[in-house]
């Protein structure tokens, strides 16, 4: 129920463009593990995973992409106006911003990795056992879509709390961007 990148990105957008940019985003970061979903089947994670070099390349760009997004956010804090008077971002923005979050996490690819083989029948042979898995993994996004939901409503109930304070989008854009600077540094660590 913590927020990763996923939640923190989805909270912020909601919180600072409303409930609509955080579906869109929650949309975005779920379409990303309908990709992680369909290496995991294609057995993309498991060549992953199996290689230092691999897995390595892609934390690092999840990693800098999450450097990008703190980047972003102190450098325009123009995007973080909680009156909703500053001019939003295209919400076909925040949709690819949700998927590539999502996608460049390397975490999210071993956890399909190591999670849904787990529920596979035995003996299932290669077609059955990905018809299962594609299963498990659309289950699997209606519940993850629902907590990303939730993110998004508690975002845009942040919005109307953060809108009735005095603080400067400044002040914001440095908290945002200080947290996503210690996610990406949670990335290159872990």
């Amino acid at each position: 129920m913590i927020p990763g990148p996923n939640g923190i990105y989805i909270m912020t957008r909601s919180a600072t463009q409303g409930y609509r940019a955080g579906l869109v985003s929650a949309l975005g970061v779920e379409t990303g593990t309908l990709v992680h979903i369909a290496f995991a089947v294609l057995g993309v994670s498991t060549l992953v995973a199996a290689s230092p070099v691999a897995f390595n390349i892609l934390k690092l760009a999840g990693a800098g992409y999450l450097l990008y997004l703190a980047v972003r956010t102190v450098l325009r804090p123009s995007e973080l106006d909680f009156s909703g008077k500053a001019s939003p971002l295209p919400l076909s923005r925040v949709f690819r911003d949700g998927v590539v979050v999502n996608v460049l996490n390397p975490k999210v690819a071993l956890f399909f990795l190591a999670f849904l083989p787990q529920f596979v029948t035995a003996g299932a042979g290669t077609a059955g056992a990905r018809a299962q898995m594609m299963v498990l993994g659309a289950v699997f996004f209606g519940l993850a879509f629902a907590l990303d939901a939730g993110y998004a409503v508690a975002g845009g109930a942040a919005r109307r709390w953060l809108s009735r304070r005095s603080a400067s989008a400044r002040r914001y854009s440095y908290a945002i961007g200080g947290i996503y600077l210690t996610l990406a540094t949670y990335a290159v660590a872990a």
